[in-house]
């Protein structure tokens, strides 16, 4: 069932659920996830098995505040600080070493822990409520609300057209970021990137003051990098196949097509291009926000129109669209 997340009824009746082992639809400002108390492992083994994730692939602890940090993580960098300082709440996970005996489970196992405190106004009172609730739940791992390797969502319907009406959805709008929050290691000495997002490396080198590195940049000999959400080669795909392509090749294509083919082809680009009238056409925003923005919801539109394949125009290669620009080639590769 969907329910207003503004509504207190609704949000008493949620951290009830969370409280007693089950499964809520949460938004945030970059997706809806999938919660459970992250300290409850027999509830964290319910996200896995309800999205039919790998038991070993850590999940995002979402927490109401900075202070929260300190009973998941060992300890805190101060670059770590200087982070969360200038971006919670905010798209923008941090990778820490977990206290032993805590939350275990929804870090995969991982001696590290990802964390994260959400700006969405409905989220951030749901783990307020459920800090001040008894028992008191200190922590909510939540993964995007779909099934493992598939497309985000960024509204309350899509939730529920992945989980049915049984889960309770707490609808807090279209997310407003549309792509999953940026990921630092902070386990290394230095801040790495393990995952682009809306936040940019070059934004994060500003706030705490040392330069990003990236795990690929790293010696050889560097410690591994922790495991985290969504950097499986193949990621975020929608049903139809993802062709990503430059804009001159995809005119290219295009001009091959014949004008009577079959309606089974989308388009998704910035670029004016020329296409047969039985190409579906979407023009893909200029400005790398909106664009992430309205990313997800278009291909699942897509994938409900049947269409068989999406031909998506390659994003500028720019630090504002590392973001898109992973979610899309992640989506395009195949296994």
């Amino acid at each position: 069932m969907i329910l207003n997340g503004s509504d207190p009824q609704a949000i008493a009746l949620a951290v009830a659920h969370l409280q007693a082992g089950e499964l809520v639809g949460l938004p945030t400002e970059t997706v809806y996830g999938l919660a459970a108390n992250a300290e409850d492992e027999a509830a964290v083994a319910q996200i896995f098995s309800a999205k039919g994730r790998p038991a070993d692939h850590p999940l995002i602890v979402h927490v109401p505040n900075a202070d929260s940090v300190h009973h998941f993580a060992s300890e805190v960098p101060a670059f770590a600080q200087a982070l969360m300082r200038a971006f919670w709440p905010g798209p923008l996970t941090l990778i820490l070493p977990r206290r032993e005996g805590v939350a275990a489970a929804a870090a995969g196992g991982q001696t590290s822990v990802g964390l994260r405190c959400p700006a969405h106004p409905v989220a951030l009172a749901l783990l307020q409520a459920c800090l001040a609730g008894s028992p008191q739940v200190r922590g909510l791992a939540a993964p995007s609300a779909n099934q493992f390797g598939r497309v985000s969502p960024t509204t309350a319907a899509h939730v529920q057209s992945e989980f049915g009406p049984g889960l309770l959805v707490l609808d807090g709008g279209a997310c407003a970021v549309g792509i999953e929050s940026t990921i630092i290691d902070c386990t290394r000495g230095v801040p790495v990137l393990l995952r682009p997002g809306a936040i940019t490396p070059q934004q994060v080198q500003a706030a705490c003051g040392q330069p990003v590195r990236h795990k690929d940049d790293l010696a050889a000999n560097a410690p591994a990098a922790p495991r985290a959400s969504g950097t499986l080669a193949s990621h975020y795909a929608p049903r139809a196949r993802v062709r990503l392509l430059e804009a001159a090749a995809l005119q290219a294509a295009l001009q091959v097509l014949p004008a009577n083919a079959a309606p089974v082809i989308a388009l998704y680009a910035r670029s004016t291009l020329a296409a047969p009238p039985t190409v579906h056409q979407q023009p893909m925003p200029e400005d790398a926000a909106a664009a992430a923005q309205e990313l997800f919801a278009v291909l699942r539109d897509l994938d409900a129109q049947g269409v068989q394949e999406i031909w998506i125009e390659t994003p500028p290669d720019s630090a504002a669209w590392d973001g898109v620009r992973d979610r899309l080639q992640r989506a395009a590769a195949t296994v």
